[in-house]
C-alpha cells in the first residue's frame, strides 16, 4: 500500500477516491518509564523510552488506516495527516488520518 502526507502522487493517476479512512491507538506509559523520562529531562538528553512509546503508537494508527483503506478497496491512502494528545493519567493517543484512493501506474 503506498502512503503519503500529499494530495498526489507522482508516476500514479488517481481513478477513485474511496473515503476517509483513520487509525487510532492510546498507548500508556508505565510508572519506570516515567521515573526514566524526568530523570534524562533533568540532566539533558533524549528519552529513548518515549520516543519507542511514540513510535509503535504511531506505527499502529498507521497499520489500522492502511487496514481500513484496503477494506475499502485502495489501494493508497494520499493527504496523510498524524496527531499526537496527550490525555489524563499519562496516556498518549496517536490518531493516523488520510483518504483511501485507488490508484494505477501512469503510462510513460
Amino acid at each position: 500500500m503506498i502512503v503519503s502526507t500529499t494530495p498526489t502522487l507522482e508516476g500514479y493517476e488517481i481513478k477513485e477516491y474511496l473515503g476517509i479512512v483513520t487509525g487510532e491507538t492510546i498507548i500508556g506509559a508505565n510508572l519506570f518509564k516515567d521515573f526514566f523520562a524526568s530523570i534524562t529531562d533533568i540532566v539533558g538528553g533524549r528519552s529513548s523510552a518515549y520516543e519507542r512509546v511514540l513510535r509503535e503508537a504511531k506505527s499502529t494508527a498507521m497499520t489500522e488506516m492502511q487496514m481500513q483503506a484496503n477494506a475499502f478497496g485502495g489501494n493508497a491512502v494520499v493527504g496523510i495527516d498524524l496527531d499526537y494528545e496527550t490525555i489524563r493519567d499519562g496516556m498518549l493517543m496517536v490518531t493516523a488520518s488520510g483518504t483511501a484512493v485507488r490508484v494505477v501506474k501512469k503510462e510513460a
